[in-house]
């Protein structure tokens, strides 16, 4: 049986533009985000390196389902998703880190 799977939403210090990612190692993947590791990347070209939500499953199966769903989705959902979740929209890295 595979491991799970997270889908997570990346923002700029505006919030201008959100990201829909999915992920098996959260911490990894959004430390790569913000060291900007990959520099053709879209987050890097946008400077989207704050986490405001994440959701973890119990597959990576169900987390790209989940992440095509949200993508489908309007930016309000994604918006509504985050206020529900971390109204102050703060980066969720730190949270992440104490795992």
């Amino acid at each position: 049986m595979g491991h799970g799977g997270c889908i997570y939403i990346m923002t700029n210090v505006h919030h201008t533009t959100l990201y829909i990612g999915v992920t098996s190692d959260l911490l990894t993947r959004v430390k790569q985000h913000k060291e900007g590791t990959y520099k053709k990347s879209f987050t890097y070209r946008y400077n989207l390196n704050k986490l405001v939500y994440y959701e973890i499953l119990p597959t990576i199966q169900e987390a790209i389902a989940r992440e095509k769903q949200l993508k489908a989705g309007s930016r309000q959902r994604k918006i509504d998703l985050i206020n529900n979740q971390n109204p102050e929209w703060k980066d969720l890295m730190y949270e992440v880190g104490k795992w």
